[in-house]
């Protein structure tokens, strides 16, 4: 009977402590395993929706990078282009010397000057000792020079009388100078 009895309280015990192990191990850990793939679902989706998103934005973007190719384009417009330092000398160079004869200039000697950096791009300066006929000339020569694409700068300018007798002709001294994104030189 005491058997009988022990029996009986014990296989009651034994059958929660039974419930207890399953649930800890099994039920518990299930139910972990579900809180991490739901978590994980929900991340997914969140990533999901961003990248719907930015698929949704890629029509944008490429207008805006078309936008911004074109507006580089017209910048670039602005420089002096030339494979180097030195050909982009010479490129403007060639241009001044062209905008001076042009007008009835006579150009008695030129220099290149060493670039100089500005951030990203250099500067490249000219000089030049030019005779003029005029003071008319001379006026149209520095509109000329200043208002042309690319871009040129008069950075200095020197006018003096050539004869004090016959005051027409200037002898001129001009520094200009223009941009270039050329790296190599």
């Amino acid at each position: 009977m005491k058997k009988n009895r022990l029996l009986t309280i014990l296989m009651p015990l034994v059958f929660i402590l039974l419930l207890l192990v399953i649930y800890q191990y099994g039920y518990l850990t299930v139910e972990e395993d579900l809180a991490i793939a739901r978590e994980s679902a929900s991340l997914k989706t969140k990533t999901l929706e961003k990248y719907i998103q930015l698929i949704a934005e890629k029509p944008d973007l490429e207008k805006t990078i078309e936008a911004l190719k074109e507006t580089k384009k017209a910048e670039d417009a602005k420089l002096i282009e030339g494979q180097t330092l030195s050909l982009v000398a010479a490129t403007m160079q060639d241009m001044v010397k062209g905008i001076i004869t042009s007008r009835g200039g006579t150009i008695s000697s030129e220099r290149v000057g060493k670039p100089e950096d500005l951030g990203n791009f250099k500067i490249i300066s000219v000089s030049l000792d030019v005779v003029v006929p005029d003071t008319r000339v001379l006026s149209e020569i520095i509109y000329s020079i200043e208002t042309r694409t690319p871009y040129l700068v008069v950075k200095e300018l020197d006018a003096r009388v050539r004869n004090y007798r016959d005051p027409r002709e200037l002898i001129v001294k001009l520094d200009v100078i223009a941009l270039t994104d050329v790296k190599k030189g």
